[in-house]
């Protein structure tokens, strides 16, 4: 891989050309790395830049499989893929990377929680049933109660296929699931860790998130984290130790609650860029992306010392508004010192919907949050229909 980026003829093929692939690209393309995208959408926000796209369904196995020989290297920005196609080109000499036997574990929240069990990695205590009729059962003989978060142990993400359960009043998802007893949370964290196959690992600066109640997305994330010198060692240190049990090279962003205790559990991973590390294009000498190519290129590990505190906001879609997608406030809040904009090129907004992303830089977090609150009131993303 090497001897082919020192020469400009590397081939790198992203599965999904969300915005992730859209920013990967945008790293990748530094060091004239070709760029190769799978994704569904004609106009995924990844087309406009990769060097080509490839319309086709990550979840069947011969267009994932017919994709992966193409490419010198195949990673993916997203994990609901057709883990047997990835398998079949690892088995037949493929670079995959991350490794496709850790994306199947990562996939199923079920799995996910026993590594961690087995791992003495803690965690919120947890039970895994095959359908509704189980979970039901499992209530009435009192095996689990009220209150848990359900989750489908494959599929989710950005909040769907996760429900708060409370009581029998409230519907439970159809499918496998997991479902893990609600933590009395004061405060969510995450920590983006790297690691390459020569087993060097770099931890980013702890992230503090705040989620709006009723979509269960990120509303605004601010780095460093307001916690203490010890609890960073700690999440730090499980990061690392998850990676590395792991064994896995590549990125993985980990999330953890902190409960009313002040116990650290972790809540789940991702073993690619991440929401949490976005701010990191700005705030940090190396961000979560270049960090990602340099792990999975075999390349040594970038600094991850942070250059200035940061909040990060996602923009989303209004409430209401669904059609052809239109920014307000732009102007408005580009005029602010430290402000930068990023988005994603999705044309169409609907409510909820990630449409792109504000990083804001200042000399602490308290004057970050300031501004941060500014931007808030000002940029809307709509709809021309309204």
């Amino acid at each position: 891989m090497i001897d082919k980026l020192a020469n400009s003829n590397l081939k790198l093929g992203i599965i999904s050309g969300g915005q992730l692939g859209k920013m990967l690209i945008q790293e990748a393309s530094k060091w004239a790395i070709a760029t190769y995208v799978l994704d569904p959408d004609p106009d995924c926000p990844a087309k406009r830049i990769a060097t080509e796209h490839v319309q086709g369904d990550f979840l069947d196995f011969d267009t994932v499989y017919a994709f992966g020989k193409e490419v010198d290297i195949l990673t993916y920005e997203m994990e609901n893929i057709n883990i047997e196609a990835l398998l079949q080109l690892k088995a037949d000499g493929f670079k995959i990377v991350p490794d496709p036997q850790v994306l199947a574990l990562i996939q199923d929240k079920g799995l996910q929680k026993e590594f961690y069990q087995k791992h003495n990695i803690p965690t919120s205590p947890f039970a895994c049933y095959e359908n509704t009729d189980a979970i039901t059962k499992a209530i009435e003989e009192k095996v689990f109660t009220y209150p848990f978060v359900q989750k489908l142990r494959k599929g989710g993400y950005d909040g769907h296929g996760v429900a708060l359960i409370h009581s029998a009043e409230d519907r439970l998802l159809d499918g496998s699931s997991m479902l893990e007893k609600k933590v009395e949370i004061d405060k969510e964290i995450a920590v983006i860790v790297a690691r390459n196959d020569l087993g060097e690992v770099r931890c980013f600066p702890t992230v503090e998130m705040t989620f709006d109640a009723k979509t269960n997305l990120v509303e605004d994330l601010f780095c460093p984290a307001n916690i203490s010198g010890e609890d960073v060692k700690i999440a730090e240190d499980l990061a690392i130790k998850i990676i590395e049990n792991l064994e896995m090279v590549g990125l993985l962003a980990v999330e953890f609650f902190i409960d009313l205790n002040g116990e650290i559990l972790v809540n789940e991973v991702a073993p690619r860029p991440h929401n949490s590390g976005h701010h990191t294009i700005e705030s940090v000498m190396t961000s979560q992306l270049e960090q990602m190519l340099r792990a999975i290129l075999g390349l040594p590990l970038g600094s991850t010392n942070l250059i200035m505190p940061s909040v990060m906001l996602n923009l989303l879609g209004e409430a209401g508004h669904t059609g052809e997608v239109r920014y307000e406030g732009l102007s408005e809040v580009l005029s602010i010192e430290g402000v930068k904009v990023h988005l994603y090129g999705k044309h169409q907004t609907r409510p909820s919907r990630k449409m792109g992303h504000v990083t804001v830089l200042a000399d602490t977090v308290e004057n970050a949050f300031e501004k941060a609150d500014k931007v808030k009131n000002i940029i809307k993303v709509k709809s021309w229909e309204k």
